[in-house]
């Protein structure tokens, strides 16, 4: 018996009940790689994750100015991948993308219940963001 009375087994079916968490993978690869090689890049990443998990969500955000240098390089094309999977598809997502040639940096992070959706930050839908919607007939009156 647990605490409070209840069965230890108890919550482990409740856990175990629970949907996967989702993952996000956030990629940035080498601009100065010719671009078939990041297709390439992300096709095998995609691959091992149908392979032994889910994609949930892929948002490719382009070439984009890094805060700071990552490897030199100040620019890098960004792909924010979410998935579900289990623990040795993280482990070897983390393996094979620590030793692939043209990914300047990439972290996994568990996302919590409830998370937003991440915004959309290709350069398309960052200008139509940026240019201010026309007033209205009612407003100009």
């Amino acid at each position: 018996m647990g605490p409070g009375g209840s069965p230890r087994g108890a919550s482990l079916c409740r856990r175990m009940a629970r949907e996967a968490p989702v993952y996000d993978l956030i990629l940035l690869l080498d601009t100065t790689i010719e671009q078939e090689r990041r297709d390439t890049i992300l096709a095998n990443v995609e691959d091992a994750i149908d392979r032994a998990g889910e994609i949930v969500g892929r948002h490719d955000w382009g070439n984009r100015h890094t805060v700071y240098e990552v490897r030199k390089h100040s620019e890098a094309d960004y792909h924010l991948i979410q998935f579900r999977g289990p623990a040795t598809l993280l482990e070897q997502l983390d393996h094979n993308l620590k030793i692939t040639d043209g990914i300047l940096r990439f972290r996994i992070i568990k996302l919590r219940p409830g998370t937003p959706p991440p915004p959309d930050l290709r350069p398309a839908a960052m200008a139509a963001a940026a240019v201010p919607a026309a007033p209205e007939a009612d407003e100009l009156a």
